[in-house]
């Protein structure tokens, strides 16, 4: 890790998300500091918990303009007419006329089609203009795969080659479980600072811990560690880990289970993948069922038998 970066996790930033010394990583962590001196607009790619906000924040506090505001705006939940306002008062300056050095577009998957050609409208080409011929960073941030939506139809061309001057993929937990005993020894600092007892994890707790597949990401480790805090009871927060069957966590992880029926594969791997997809739809359509069939072109009734024969975890919501 570079000093640079070193100097920065010193700051506020969360900086959980950031540690790690496995190789992906490091690579990752190095390209953020090549990136972020620059005024190139920076696309974060992630999974829900492995940090694009504090990606965010890392890549405005290592840029030139630092001591300058970062404006957030939550995609999610905006139609055109708000997201047009929320950008254009973020140009102009806000209510006490700070103008951001930093523009921050969370979840613009979640964009509609008319959004997106808003979006568009007020950034034409080139970085937006401030007042005086300045300029105005931007940094976006998506769980999907945005090349693939646009091929798709369902992002503008024009938008994705806008926010995408340089991609970053931020990688999730489960695939740099070398971090996890770091990330560990991180959040127990944080969370017993100032108390006289501290926690330790023996060895069968971290493989425990090594072995899970994190679909939460750092998000979940995180939460799990104040858990241990809060009980203290190492056991007990990691219950519910233990609980999870291997076989489970092995298909969560993406490992292939063994077998010699070819047809057997096959089948646990459609189930797979058709899992996967009902989450995704579920996750997009913030887990209202009827969005979700539509958009996998299925009907209602049948997407509610699949939610009960895959055992889909999580609330849902049939308001349209």
């Amino acid at each position: 890790m570079t000093p640079q970066l070193n100097s920065v996790l010193d700051s506020p930033v969360e900086a959980g998300f950031v540690l790690g010394q496995g190789p992906t990583m490091l690579a990752l962590n190095a390209m953020v500091a090549d990136i972020a001196p620059t005024d190139i607009s920076v696309l974060l790619i992630g999974e829900s918990g492995t940090g694009k906000e504090a990606y965010a924040r890392l890549v405005h506090r290592m840029s030139r303009t630092q001591d300058l505001p970062l404006k957030k705006i939550s995609c999610a939940t905006l139609d055109p007419t708000r997201l047009l306002g929320q950008v254009q008062d973020a140009l102009r300056g806000g209510s006490n006329g700070e103008h951001p050095a930093c523009l921050f577009l969370d979840g613009v998957e979640e964009l509609d089609l008319a959004s997106q050609r808003a979006l568009v409208s007020i950034l034409p080409d080139g970085e937006p203009e401030l007042a005086r011929g300045k300029k105005v960073r931007l940094i976006s941030a998506t769980s999907v795969n945005l090349g693939k939506a646009v091929d798709a139809g369902q992002f503008r061309r024009e938008l994705y080659f806008r926010i995408n001057g340089a991609s970053l993929r931020l990688p999730p937990l489960r695939e740099r479980k070398e971090d996890i005993p770091a990330l560990v020894e991180h959040f127990l600092m944080k969370f017993t600072a100032g108390q006289r007892e501290s926690i330790t994890l023996n060895s069968e707790a971290m493989e425990t811990l090594i072995a899970y597949s994190w679909p939460g990401n750092i998000r979940e480790l995180e939460n799990l560690v104040k858990k241990m805090v809060a009980l203290a009871d190492t056991k007990a927060a990691l219950s519910e880990l233990r609980a999870t069957p291997r076989s489970v966590r092995r298909i969560s992880s993406g490992e292939e289970p063994k077998t010699t029926s070819l047809k057997v594969a096959a089948r646990a791997a459609s189930r797979r993948t058709e899992r996967e997809l009902i989450l995704k739809a579920l996750e997009r359509t913030h887990w209202n069922r009827k969005r979700a069939a539509q958009e996998l072109q299925i009907s209602y009734k049948s997407l509610l038998y699949k939610i009960k024969q895959i055992e889909v975890p999580g609330p849902g919501t049939d308001e349209l």
